[in-house]
């Protein structure tokens, strides 16, 4: 494992860099302290991502929501645990309905699926947590019921936020009560919130899938023109699953199988494993221009190749073949840039947070309504906002991620996991849209071939390829990099308001204890506990 000493400091000092044998880490400071207050009261490394998580959907419900999905790591005692609680679609879908539309719908109840982040909590719980399930909702039910002041930058998304949904009324009656003016520090309370959290908490989550929250969903669901129903609710089960993995240097690094899209940073780390990148700047023209090329060829083939795990094939495995990963690299011109032929799927609401434990037990978590506030869908008196992961599927005849009924879409979420042997050592993610396998690939490479630490690593300035598979730089990259980089034919647009670079959180493994990092394109922090 390395340590601390080791690790290359590029610019100035890190005081943000916490160091404790008990570590959180989220986007949003009332979920870290959520997390330091489970680990407090005797909890493990999976009860304070509880705790975190569950105070996510109330402190920070602009990315994420009880109406969303969840993917989830754990190591513990030496092996890796993956825990897939995305929903499916409604099962009264119907294929032909949708011929109607030229991309899938991004809002309203046609891109609304099952959502499966309360299976996440119980699943989780069920199987590693050590606190009372009741106990982890606690700071959560308070804040909902009591109030607790909006960050920054979750005051100003939702901000934006309000002309996309201004048209609907039960939206504005739950996020936008008579009075409240988004601003740092403004107080927001939510009481419906606050109670539905309580009867999931009481009822161990039954009543979300088969009781009173489930019976007042499929009511406006049946009201309004939606599809779900008591069988969809009550049909939802997560499920636990092997990662996939790829070899990077001397370590693994394991993303969830689809229908995550953790495959492209698989395939562009594998891909990066064939170039000498520990010899060139992380910021050079070489070392952009080949990471760029590989993610593009990542997601050129998650693209083809994600979907529903049922319908995943084995074959594709081959994608993670070290013969694959020789042939691509060998093919990518590094004095050219390509287009390939795929379109990054968009997501614009995610949360992540990591945490480990002085047993070694370490947690890569992430959960998302997908876009923001999801589809628009508010149940009444609930504080639910329902997803839109519908919007994932393709409308494409004959494709694998092809539009249907009980079906799992293309998910962008992705946690991660790097192993050195059997030993876990860096638990890490990086929200935001398509950003999220850039970001993996972009702060790993800077740790494991330059040696930055974790938190210099996500400080640093990212690029980004956007959906046009254009290429666009944080301010603070050198003018000639991105000159030299216009000149291999890669086409750079400018930096905007409008892009979204994404929040890391990240717990690393030292030789004695954690450091824990995040990311200042958030407003959340780092926690040790003793």
């Amino acid at each position: 494992m390395l340590n601390q000493p080791s690790w290359q400091n590029p610019s100035a000092p890190h005081p943000d860099l916490v160091y404790g044998d008990n570590l959180i880490a989220t986007s949003e400071p009332h979920a870290t302290e959520a997390g330091v207050q489970a680990f407090r009261e005797g909890g493990n490394a999976v009860d304070a991502a509880l705790a975190a998580a569950i105070t996510l959907t109330v402190v920070e419900p602009t990315q994420n929501g009880i109406g969303g999905d969840g993917f989830s790591i754990v190591a513990h005692e030496g092996k890796l645990y993956g825990l897939n609680a995305s929903g499916k679609s409604p099962m009264s879908w119907d294929r032909e309905y949708f011929d109607q539309f030229s991309s899938m719908p991004m809002r309203g109840w046609d891109s609304v699926t099952t959502p499966g982040v309360v299976s996440q909590w119980v699943a989780l719980h069920q199987r590693f947590g050590k606190l009372p399930f009741k106990s982890l909702f606690q700071r959560a039910i308070t804040h909902a019921r009591d109030g607790f002041p909006l960050s920054p930058i979750v005051a100003q998304v939702y901000k934006n936020a309000y002309p996309v949904f201004e048209n609907r009324p039960e939206f504005l009656e739950t996020w936008f009560p008579a009075g409240f003016e988004p601003q740092a520090g403004v107080i927001f309370k939510n009481p419906a919130q606050a109670d539905t959290l309580q009867d999931i908490a009481e009822t161990y989550g039954e009543s979300f899938y088969r009781g009173t929250i489930a019976n007042k969903i499929v009511d406006h669901s049946r009201n309004t023109g939606g599809w779900l129903t008591h069988e969809d609710l009550a049909g939802h089960e997560p499920f636990w699953t092997d990662t996939i993995s790829t070899n990077y240097r001397s370590c693994s690094v394991h993303e969830m199988p689809p229908n995550g899209q953790g495959l492209v940073a698989l395939i562009a780390l594998g891909i990066l494993n064939k170039f000498p990148l520990e010899k060139w700047d992380p910021d050079s023209a070489d070392s952009i221009h080949a990471k760029v090329e590989a993610i593009k060829i990542g997601f050129a083939e998650a693209f083809a190749h994600v979907c529903d795990p049922r319908e995943w094939k084995s074959s594709a495995n081959e994608l993670l073949s070290d013969e694959y990963f020789e042939s691509r690299a060998h093919a990518i011109e590094m004095s050219n840039a390509t287009i390939p032929d795929a379109t990054p799927v968009r997501d614009h609401g995610t949360v992540y947070l990591s945490a480990a434990d002085a047993s070694g037990t370490m947690v890569s978590y992430i959960k998302s309504n997908y876009m923001g506030f999801g589809s628009g869908i508010v149940i009444p008196d609930t504080g639910i906002s329902m997803q839109n992961r519908g919007r994932g599927f393709s409308l494409t005849r004959g494709h694998p991620n092809e539009v249907g009924p009980g079906k799992r879409p293309y998910h962008t979420i992705i946690p991660a996991m790097v192993t050195r042997g059997d030993n876990p050592i860096f638990a890490f993610g990086v929200m935001g849209a398509h950003m999220q396998p850039q970001g993996h690939v972009q702060v790993l490479t800077r740790i494991l071939d330059n040696e930055w630490n974790p938190q210099a690593s996500s400080d640093a300035p990212r690029w980004l390829v956007t959906e046009d598979y254009e290429l666009v730089f944080e301010d603070g990259f050198n003018t000639k990099t991105i000159e030299a980089l216009k000149h291999r034919g890669h086409r750079i647009i400018p930096n905007s308001p409008s892009v979204n670079w994404g929040g890391h959180q990240g717990i690393f493994k030292l030789s004695q204890g954690y450091c824990g990092s995040s990311d200042h394109r958030k407003d959340g922090h780092a926690a040790a506990v003793e």
